[in-house]
């Protein structure tokens, strides 16, 4: 799927299914078992993005060579088996520098790509949205940036002699110019995005208004997080078992058991290394998750390390600053693995198990997740005249009522009401912040 016709494809070709050789090289403090499972990983999305892996090479180092990130002599057996398999493409599971990329394309005679340009080629497949291209664009092209190299077609773009030459200097080289098309392209995708940004926020801001809790699904790719929102809200969003398969948010309404309605949006998933640059180009996209009153953080209980998946969604939550929001593990898939679902929720304390695909465990989970809010809700008392019939029935719609009262002045009710609703129904507050236990005893 072209990105950008003038600035050349996604990084992987598809025309057919490519042969590739997976490389990883153990670093400490990692060990072979690390190196192992990022590697089974990154043959899963070599499979996404539509090659096949035909042999894996490793070795271990204790810092990466700078020529060829692996040693020479290792570089050499790399080349080897290529020959022999008649592979296509290397894959390193680290990340390559422009230099160490360009060194091994030239021993090897073939493309050399790290795991950071097939996570960007499956999104390069994926997005559908304007924004979505967008972004996907801009963090391929600030990756190619730096890769850009001097060929024996890097002609003078214009000529070096003739009349006024000395005036102009000696001419661009269409390096010079590859870069400069690539940096304009850059700054014009970095000035949509800030108007698609600007956008995001009021429409957040208007959602804000409606008074409803805002709660996010985040977790691994393919850990079943749009199939939760599907089988919650009936939302139609794409779910296949494949990576990172969806990439735009996607907001419903959820009625929670007690009635009480929240805001439910599915995010792209989180996958172990994710790019910076797509963490930076994706930042609109993924502040849903750091501006959420809550987070509902879906686990894959058959993956093979679910724990360590956990620790990957951690950190990019981390870096867009949404650490702080509380969130509830849902460890989903029970329905293949349910001893493992099981021993997870135990190890995790007030974390729930469910299968997203037949609905078990769903209703605790649904019972779960609206005691957390319940308890996260101020208590607002508020007294409403009683031709306001208006604000009484805002009140209810907009939040859980804990009791109401008939008296000669109006109707007191004592209610769970967000910080917009507060806000906006101020007029009719008397008191606001007492405790759940206060509430229940004056109930």
């Amino acid at each position: 799927m072209p990105y950008n016709e003038a600035l050349g494809t996604t990084l992987i070709e598809r025309a057919f299914r490519e042969r590739i050789v997976l490389v990883g090289v153990t670093l400490p403090p990692n060990d072979e078992a690390d190196t192992d499972a990022s590697l089974d990983e990154l043959a899963l999305l070599v499979d996404t993005a539509g090659a096949d892996e035909v042999a894996r090479l490793t070795q271990n180092r204790d810092r990466p060579d700078p020529q060829y990130f692996i040693g020479k002599g290792k570089a050499e057996e790399l080349k080897q088996v290529c020959l022999a398999l008649d592979a296509d493409t290397v894959v390193f599971d680290n990340e390559l520098t422009p230099a160490q990329q360009y060194n091994l394309e030239q021993l090897l005679g073939r493309t050399a790509l790290d795991r950071t340009a097939v996570i960007l080629d499956i999104f390069a497949q994926n997005a559908h949205t304007q924004e979505g291209k967008a972004q996907v664009e801009l963090a391929i092209l600030r990756y190619r940036l730096p890769r850009l190299r001097r060929g024996a077609k890097a002609s003078m773009s214009q000529q070096a002699g003739g009349i006024g030459t000395r005036t102009r200097g000696k001419g661009e080289t269409k390096l010079e110019v590859d870069r400069r098309a690539i940096q304009r392209r850059i700054d014009h995708l970095v000035r949509d995005l800030a108007e698609m940004q600007r956008t995001r926020t009021l429409q957040r801001k208007g959602r804000s208004r409606s008074g409803l809790l805002n709660v996010t699904i985040v977790g691994y790719t393919n850990a079943g997080k749009s199939s939760l929102l599907n089988r919650l809200t009936s939302a139609g969003v794409l779910a296949e078992d494949r990576l990172f398969a969806t990439l735009d948010p996607t907001t419903r309404r959820l009625a929670l058991p007690g009635g009480e309605p929240v805001l439910l949006t599915d995010t792209v998933g989180f996958v172990r290394r994710l790019p910076h640059g797509l963490v930076e180009s994706f930042k609109s996209t993924l502040e849903v998750a750091s501006n959420a009153d809550y987070l509902v953080h879906v686990v894959d209980a058959s993956a093979p390390d679910p724990e360590g998946q956990i620790d990957a969604v951690h950190e990019v939550l981390t870096e867009i600053e949404a650490a702080a929001v509380p969130e509830l593990l849902v460890f989903n898939k029970a329905d293949l693995d349910p001893e493992s679902a099981d021993r997870l929720a135990k190890l995790h304390e007030g974390s729930v198990a469910i299968s997203a695909q037949t609905g078990a465990g769903i209703g605790t989970f649904l019972d779960t997740l609206s005691d957390r809010l319940r308890a996260m809700a101020r208590i607002t008392e508020l007294l409403v005249p009683y031709d306001r019939g208006d604000v009484i029935a805002a009140v209810r719609r907009e939040g859980e009522v804990v009791s109401e009262e008939y008296t000669d002045d109006g109707v007191r009710i004592r209610a769970r009401l967000g910080a917009a609703s507060v806000g906006r129904l101020g007029a009719y507050v008397v008191a606001s912040g007492a405790s759940d236990r206060a509430a229940s005893e004056m109930s």
